[in-house]
């Protein structure tokens, strides 16, 4: 079966899901209502429809093992196709659905409701993982479990630093030269660069030119052509797979010479399938585990992708499905602990849910999760990867608190 026809297959249970999640006539009043924004079909469905098989996956699995205290989740899963406006539609329906709190998306649609879910005090837990979402003073009902971006492009950086450049021959000659590629316009691939820029500064690299890579590209030759002059020791890409697949290639092809850091949603099992030998020595940030690794959770995880999406071959799957299942667990958790303390209320999931997390273990490979009145990064710890002779192989963990504890508490809230 040929990629096209899995990912039409893919649509179509995805729309099944949504129907028979979503519009059950059949639903108790119990039932906590859900609302849920994926990409299957806009600029982000590379990395988005894995990660929408795996929200529908672990709500199953979430009321297969006895639900929020007896209670079943009902979800509303829609495809907005990464596009803002639509998003803003489907957000106005979850509030007419009364849904109880909404698995979000793209960092543009997140952040561009931000003022309107904190206003109505409806819990958005996202897939975007901006740091800019992480201060309760001005996001308050903005979640996820995972690294945010900034502190992922910052341990990055730092781990290349410690590990990689005193075994270049300029160690010590010169400063290293860094160099980023993202594209401009999108919200997303954009959010992490200025915390990159600040910690490559800290760390004291020479930072060339940004490179305008779309989200949509397949040729990057003029991007690595004018890199070249550069001459940069290392490159941060913060697209997804599709674009840095092609953005490695071209550097491969055309001699760039630079090792290549990339943030979560560019580095996951497709990287090696799209970019080849390109990919050989890729170091990347993951919050959590890859598909199918020995890790708490994960053998859930691959049944329920088996069961509900059996048309779907096992080597198709990526850790995105991992990262979904990491949120969905995580608001799972959070509305327990609301249900408990009797206030399922918007600011109820928030104050009695998210905000009593302490060292909370979501499994999956995910650090211990905590959530502060005043500070909303989950976690302070990069995980990093490299991919090496077919294998992604843990390699560093940065935790940016312990190393910078004064800038992370008095600087870094927020970028």
């Amino acid at each position: 079966m040929n990629t096209k026809h899995v990912w039409a297959k893919v649509f179509i249970l995805a729309t099944i899901t949504v129907l028979f999640l979503g519009f059950s006539p059949f639903a108790g009043a119990a039932d906590i209502k859900i609302g849920a924004l994926n990409d299957m079909t806009g600029a982000t469905s590379d990395v988005g429809k894995d990660y929408a098989l795996g929200i529908a996956e672990a709500i199953h699995y979430i009321n297969d093992t006895g639900g929020i205290n007896g209670k079943k989740i009902k979800l509303y899963q829609f495809d907005y196709g990464y596009r803002i406006p639509e998003a803003l539609t489907k957000y106005n329906l979850f509030k007419r659905l009364k849904c109880a709190a909404i698995l979000g998306w793209g960092t543009g649609d997140t952040e561009a409701l931000a003022p309107t879910v904190a206003k109505d005090k409806i819990p958005y837990v996202s897939a975007s993982y901006s740091g800019h979402l992480c201060d309760p003073t001005k996001t308050p009902y903005n979640l996820f479990f995972s690294t945010d971006y900034s502190t992922q492009s910052r341990g990055l950086i730092t781990s290349w630093f410690d590990k990689k450049w005193p075994n270049n021959p300029d160690y010590g000659k010169r400063k290293p030269r860094i160099a980023m590629c993202y594209m401009f316009a999108s919200p997303f691939s954009s959010s992490s660069i200025k915390a990159a820029k600040d910690q490559a500064t800290i760390l004291g690299f020479d930072i060339g030119p940004d490179q305008d890579v779309s989200l949509f590209a397949i040729d990057t030759k003029s991007q690595i052509l004018s890199l070249k002059e550069f001459k940069p020791d290392v490159v941060l890409h913060t697209n997804t797979v599709m674009s840095v697949a092609a953005t490695l290639r071209d550097a491969y092809a055309l001699g760039l010479g630079a090792d290549n850091l990339i943030k979560c949603w560019g580095f996951d099992e497709n990287l090696p399938r799209l970019a080849g030998k390109a990919a050989e020595g890729a170091i990347g940030c993951a919050p959590w585990a890859f598909y199918g690794l020995d890790v708490k959770l994960m053998d859930k995880v691959v049944e329920y992708a088996k069961k509900y999406n059996p048309g779907i071959p096992q080597e198709k799957r990526t850790i995105h499905t991992v990262q979904a299942w990491a949120n969905a667990l995580g608001l799972a958790e959070a509305l327990k602990r609301a249900d408990k303390a009797g206030d399922l209320s918007g600011e109820g999931i928030l104050k009695k849910g998210f905000e009593t997390m302490k060292g909370f273990e979501v499994g999956l490979g995910v650090a211990p999760a905590t959530f502060t009145p005043t500070d909303h990064r989950s976690q302070s710890e990069a995980k990093i990867y490299e991919y090496k002779n077919g294998a992604f192989t843990l390699i560093d963990a940065v935790d940016l608190k312990k190393r910078w504890p004064e800038k992370w508490e008095k600087e870094w809230l927020g970028w």
